[in-house]
């Protein structure tokens, strides 16, 4: 399969990536050395980040229809040439900046470029954004930077304006749904009813179509939504979706801080139920503390509440489109809740929908402000009824 074949209804920006990565061998000095890839949540710019990196150090620049030992190299993060930079936690700081700054200089050793990529650079606040920016305006000749950010407008201007900008665009329910059925063998009516509960988000529609359990949250969700008639009803809503946040992060994490231990021992030879040496043990307690686990929780915990947030969004949305006569146009999302999103149509005028629709919003920054979840949570709910 190709580098690209990861990406979902995003041709525009991959048949953009190919003639730039085909024309470096009759104008490598055209290419441009600092990208910015955006593109909301789920849309694939961290997998077209691999992509793009993947072609540019493999001899066939990608264009072959199996992939060369090079790309499986850059996608299993094991590239001498290509760097990541990911985050489990909320800001990217000044020292893992000028860490990466450090490699840019260094010449790569077998590829033809030495490509840096940044995940979330929008997680970065502006003094560690600054150490960065001198880099991106004048890189390394042999460097290429590739940030990805949701959009432009979530970059410091100093940063945007010095990068080639690629937007990548929301995918269609029917290229999700195509995606699950080839790649995860999932059958006709489950991918399309993933595609279409996950809204363009191709980490979530994974989700949802693979794990029972967060589908089942989601519906539960949805009903207690439209159930919810008094203020006790709100809290106990509140406390449902905080307690499955806090359940699903702490899985998550456990799952993630495992997976880094089988890599860590499998490194450096030594087997599961080995003891790790002395001189060892302070980088595998970077990876598997306390303290990590506890930043992947509260990271992970985050993200699942954003996910519940605009589940009750998608609610409202539906809302919007029966009281705008748009079903046949647009579609509902949570289509088995027709009926009762009916009833809720009735009994809410367009200006409260809109409304609730904004108070979603408000409680979603103040959970990112590193507020009370909980306290935030319960005066939405509260917020929210009818």
């Amino acid at each position: 399969m190709s580098v690209w074949d990861s990406m979902v209804g995003q041709d525009h920006a991959v048949d953009l990536l190919k003639r730039v990565v085909a024309s470096q061998g009759t104008s490598r000095d055209d290419m441009t050395q600092s990208w910015l890839f955006c593109g909301p949540p789920g849309s694939g710019r961290s997998n077209l980040a691999r992509a793009f990196a993947a072609a540019l150090v493999s001899p066939d620049h990608g264009m072959g229809d199996e992939p060369t030992s090079e790309s499986r190299q850059v996608f299993a993060g094991a590239h001498p040439d290509v760097t990541f930079l990911t985050t489990e936690k909320v800001t990217i700081g000044i020292k893992e900046v000028r860490q990466l700054i450090m490699v840019s200089e260094q010449m790569p050793s077998t590829a033809p470029w030495r490509v840096i990529v940044i995940e979330d650079v929008d997680r970065m606040m502006e003094r560690t954004t600054n150490v960065l920016l001198k880099e991106i305006e004048e890189p390394a000749d042999h460097t290429v930077w590739i940030l990805c950010a949701p959009s432009a407008q979530d970059v410091l201007s100093t940063i945007r304006s010095r990068t080639r900008i690629v937007n990548l665009a929301v995918p269609t329910n029917a290229a999700v749904a195509g995606f699950l059925r080839t790649s995860l063998g999932v059958d006709e009516h489950q991918a399309a009813r993933a595609a279409r509960l996950a809204q363009g988000h191709i980490g979530v529609a994974k989700m949802y179509a693979t794990d029972e359990q967060v589908l089942k949250d989601r519906d539960e969700l949805v009903v207690g939504l439209l159930e919810m008639r008094r203020a006790s009803d709100a809290v106990l809503l509140a406390v449902r979706l905080a307690d499955q946040a806090r359940d699903q992060a702490a899985r998550d994490a456990n799952r993630q801080i495992a997976s880094l231990e089988a890599n860590f021992r499998r490194i450096n030879g030594l087997r599961a139920d080995e003891r790790v040496p002395r001189q060892l043990l302070g980088a595998y307690h970077e990876i598997s503390g306390k303290d990590e686990l506890r930043r992947r929780t509260v990271r992970r915990s985050r993200d699942v509440l954003d996910r519940g947030l605009t589940t009750l969004a998608s609610v409202y949305r539906d809302v919007c489109v029966l009281q705008n006569d748009a079903e046949s146009q647009v579609g509902l999302v949570n289509l088995e809740n027709r009926a009762a999103i009916t009833e809720l149509s009735v009994r809410l005028d367009r200006r409260g929908a809109i409304e609730r629709i904004q108070q979603i919003s408000v409680a979603r920054r103040r959970i990112e402000g590193n507020g009370s979840q909980l306290l935030d949570l319960e005066a939405l709910m509260c917020n929210l009824l009818v």
